[in-house]
């Protein structure tokens, strides 16, 4: 026989003991192998057998008439969900009568009146009989649109009657479900009670075993074989992961290597901690680690679309490298450093360059600290799409080749999924943890806070999913919940978990992603029993109006954190050369802020003024410290109610701070009032700078 065929037969086997043992939930695709890669997908198959079967003989019998019971309470549970939700449905059939009947009355009658008293104010405006005749026309038009609107209007309160006739029924018929739904669940609560399973998922006896497991389930023996025959670096890897039991234990409640990647997670958790000494202990080893785990399948970045050479994915070791150099320099969040490893993989798995995250922690330090010092965690830092991405695609034609996507985005709004994008990307870059949160037709996000996960520029819980391996959001929210009740309490859910992929089941993490078999269901069950222990509260969504929808200008314009302003803060300055800086915070009209450049500087939103006293009359070259996200535009300033403005041009900065080119202007000796125009976009100000013309 061939070499050749020798190692075809050995692939056959391989894929064979695979299949005895389950398929795995890697996503990757398998090298080639060698002759040593298949010897070692000979050794990593036995080693799964073997662990199998031990794990198999160690986890206690399930009764089967107690297990029929917890199926059987399953199938009841869902038929009274049905059930009720059928109900709701109808007596949801009030509500939207009552909506028709309001559009009927509102937009559509009231549109069409609101039409035809201002084609009769055209007919009566008319000068020739052209303009008299499309006014008769669109009169006409409305008038026949009231008529259809009178008409629907009938039908819409027949049938809003109607359902009001039935509510009553609806009602009750809603409450006998909703009460039968409780007690269905309460009774497939005690069906997973019965089972006496909680003991032993309370134990860590298994631990180094089940852990070993996933790994090996995980990343599969082909896998493994195909980073490992990569050489002797690789391998050795391999061995040192397979043998550190604690370290699998984090890596697997911490979700696992992305795509089953556990060797290339390996290698750049290693390569990290060699580049830097501060990736062996506290926040920045977790960091390492959330990084390897994520990072593990390549994540595509986002480059300006003019640099073509720009790097296709993000550099794992970079990526630690630029959020330990933010976190030493003070840049993150506080509360990044209570962080979990897996909370962590929802920092750093953006697609933007590191130089962008860096830009929008300095953007926002400089546009709006307010934002940054905002109290609120469910506003702080997300405020700025709220503030500054203005809703609408309008404007998206006009984004530059030299920009990057989210610099792009603050420029040029969007609707609700740029917004969403921005909102995760700001998030992440002060090293909050996010992630995306869709719902029906709409782009929204959710995101950590020390109370808890909030959905952000969408639905409250429940309207939407995620991009996770817990698909729905409310699962998505019982895994976060669950983990915040402690790692003794996630255990006994992974227990489960692990002993549901040993014993060959479908993996289900949450209740919308399929039907679970007993281990999975069990793990579903006990973690909703261990979150209503801890008592613990979901957050409602926030800025849900915002979702398609702007704020008002003078919303956006008002300082989400106000300053206190002194005397002293007011205070211009005089050098020896006769330079007057006017602080900001002397302008009238204006939003006065805390700046990190020290003392204070100004949001303007709108025009806004200040008083100067000059000892020499004369004409004087004024420029602004400003900062800008978008085109400024310009603003006329107005000496003295002069009759004459002379124009400033407010430029666009990118986020960082810039002098405006000079223009002159003439100031008398004395008082001064100097008057800005509102400019056709918000901008920041540090001070205004007067320098005499010699």
């Amino acid at each position: 026989m061939s070499g050749k065929m020798r190692l075809a037969i050995r692939n056959l086997l391989a894929v064979l003991v695979m299949g005895a043992v389950g398929a795995p939930a890697a996503d990757q695709q398998p090298a080639p192998l060698s002759e040593a890669g298949q010897k070692l997908v000979e050794k990593y198959s036995a080693q799964l057998k073997a662990l199998q079967a031990e794990i198999a003989k160690s986890v206690p019998a399930v009764d089967g008439r107690k297990k029929e019971a917890f199926f059987e309470a399953r199938k009841a549970e869902k038929a009274a969900e049905a059930a009720f939700n059928a109900a709701q449905q109808q007596l949801g059939k009030v509500g939207a009568a009552q909506a028709l009947v309001a559009h009927a009355k509102g937009k559509w009658i009231g549109g069409a009146e609101k039409g035809i008293a201002a084609a009769q104010e055209a007919l009566k405006k008319a000068r020739t009989e052209a303009e008299r005749e499309a006014a008769q026309k669109d009169l006409a038009n409305w008038q026949q649109n009231k008529e259809d609107g009178l008409k629907a209007l009938k039908e819409r309160e027949e049938a809003l009657a109607a359902a009001k006739r039935e509510e009553s029924r609806w009602l009750r018929e809603r409450d006998a479900a909703e009460k039968a739904l409780a007690e269905a669940k309460a009774r497939v609560m005690k069906a997973v009670e019965n089972l006496g399973q909680t003991a032993f998922l309370s134990s860590d006896k298994l631990d180094s075993r089940l852990v070993k497991f996933e790994v090996l389930y995980e990343a599969t023996p082909q896998g493994l074989a195909g980073f490992a025959q990569q050489g002797a670096e690789q391998a050795a890897l391999v061995e040192q992961l397979l043998a550190d039991d604690e370290l699998m234990k984090r890596m697997a409640l911490a979700d696992g290597a992305a795509g089953g990647n556990y060797g290339r997670a390996m290698e750049i958790y290693t390569a990290i901690q060699k580049a830097s000494p501060q990736a062996k202990e506290g926040v920045l080893e977790r960091l390492a680690l959330a990084v390897a785990l994520e990072h593990a399948v390549p994540i595509r970045q986002s480059n300006p679309a003019e640099q073509a050479n720009a790097p296709a994915t993000v550099d794992p070791i970079k990526r630690y490298l630029a959020y330990e150099k933010a976190y030493t320099d003070g840049e993150l969040d506080p509360a990044f450093k209570t962080l979990s490893v897996w909370e962590l993989r929802f920092v750093v798995d953006g697609d933007e360059p590191d130089e962008v995250a860096a830009w929008g922690r300095e953007m926002l330090r400089n546009y709006r600290p307010d934002i940054i010092l905002d109290p609120d965690m469910a506003w702080r830092y997300v405020n700025a799409v709220r503030t500054d991405v203005r809703y609408g695609s309008q404007n998206v034609k006009f984004d530059r080749p030299s920009l990057q996507n989210y610099q792009n985005i603050i420029m040029n709004g969007g609707v609700c999924g740029r917004r969403a994008f921005f909102g995760r990307f700001i998030l992440r870059s002060f090293g909050i943890p996010t992630t995306a949160r869709p719902q029906k037709g709409h782009g929204a996000l959710i995101h950590w806070t020390p109370a808890g996960w909030v959905p952000c520029l969408g639905g409250g819980w429940g309207s939407g999913w995620t991009k996770t391996r817990y698909n729905g959001d409310l699962d998505f929210l019982a895994a976060t919940q669950v983990r915040a009740a402690g790692e003794a309490a996630l255990l006994q859910v992974k227990r489960a978990q692990w002993i549901g992929d040993v014993t060959g089941e479908k993996r289900v993490f949450g209740f919308s992603c399929g039907e679970p078999g007993l281990w999975y269901g069990v793990s579903l069950y006990r973690q909703k029993a261990l979150i209503e222990a801890a008592k613990t509260k979901s957050l409602a969504a926030v800025g849900s109006h915002l979702g398609e929808a702007n704020e008002s200008d003078e919303t956006r314009a008002t300082a989400v954190v106000k300053a206190t302003v002194t005397d002293a803060d007011k205070k211009a300055v005089v050098g020896v050369n006769g330079v007057i800086t006017i602080p900001a915070a002397a302008c009238g009209g204006v939003q006065p802020m805390k700046s990190f450049l020290g003392g204070l500087q100004a949001f303007c939103g709108g025009g806004f003024n200040c008083q100067v006293d000059v000892s020499t009359a004369g004409k004087y070259r004024l420029t602004a410290r400003v900062v800008t996200v978008r085109d400024g535009g310009k603003t006329q300033v107005t000496v003295n109610n002069a009759k004459d403005a002379v124009e400033l041009a407010i430029p666009y900065t990118c986020g960082k701070w810039e002098q405006t080119e000079p223009v002159e202007v003439t100031l008398v000796q004395g008082r001064n009032t100097l008057a800005f125009s509102k400019a056709a976009s918000g901008f920041t100000l540090k001070d205004i700078t007067l320098t005499p013309v010699k």
